[in-house]
C-alpha cells in the first residue's frame, strides 16, 4: 500500500521530456512555502550571477539590503547583504527545477561569468540531468531537470522499488488519494 499519488496539477514543473517548455519567470506575490536566503557581501555581483548565469528575475529590492529573486513560481531567493560570505561552499545545496534544453545554456552561461563554477551535467539514479554551480557568494545550487520516462530503465526501477509509479499507473490505493484535492 502507498499512500503517494499524482498531484503534478500543483506544481509549475511541466512534465519530462526533450521539448519540456520551461514557465515565463513568474511575478505574483504570494505567500511563500519555501524559500533560500542568502548572505552576500557583493550583492550587485551577486544578483548579476543569478540573473544572467542562473536565469532568475530580480522581483523587487530594498536598496542597499536585500534583493528578491524569482525563476518559476515557488523558485524564490532573497539575496541579503552582510559583511562578508562564507569561504567556500557548504556541502548542503538548495535545488531548482528546469527543463532539458535549459542545462547546456545555464552551464554556458555560468561558465562565461565564473569559469570554475560548474561541475556536471550528470544524469542521477531517480531520471533527472542535474548541474551543480557554485555561486559568487559560495551557496551551492543544482538545477534538477527531469528526463523522458523510460519505463524499460533502471531509473524506472529504481522509482517502482521505492513505491514512486508514472501517473496512470495505478498502485493499492493511489486512485482514492488521486480524486481528493
Amino acid at each position: 500500500m502507498s499512500d503517494y499519488y499524482d498531484a503534478f496539477e500543483m506544481s509549475p514543473v511541466p512534465g519530462p521530456g526533450p521539448d519540456a517548455v520551461a514557465p515565463e519567470p513568474f511575478r505574483g506575490i504570494y505567500g511563500m512555502p519555501a524559500f533560500a536566503t542568502i548572505p552576500t557581501s557583493d550583492l550587485a555581483a551577486s544578483v548579476d550571477f543569478w540573473i544572467r548565469g542562473l536565469g532568475f528575475i530580480e522581483l523587487f529590492r530594498i536598496p542597499g539590503t536585500l534583493v528578491h529573486l524569482r525563476r518559476w513560481a515557488f523558485q524564490d531567493v532573497l539575496l541579503v547583504s552582510a559583511a562578508s560570505a562564507p569561504a567556500q561552499a557548504p556541502a548542503m545545496s538548495v535545488s531548482f527545477a528546469c527543463v532539458l534544453n535549459q542545462v547546456a545554456p545555464l552551464v554556458e552561461a555560468c561558465r562565461a561569468l565564473r569559469p570554475n563554477s560548474v561541475d556536471g551535467p550528470r544524469d542521477t539514479p531517480w531520471n533527472t540531468r542535474d548541474v551543480e554551480v557554485i555561486t559568487p557568494e559560495n551557496a551551492r545550487i543544482v538545477f534538477t531537470a527531469a528526463k523522458p520516462f523510460d519505463p524499460a530503465s533502471q531509473e524506472a526501477q529504481n522509482l517502482e522499488a521505492i513505491g514512486i509509479t508514472p501517473p496512470g499507473v495505478r498502485r493499492g490505493d493511489n486512485e482514492e488519494h488521486a480524486g481528493r484535492h
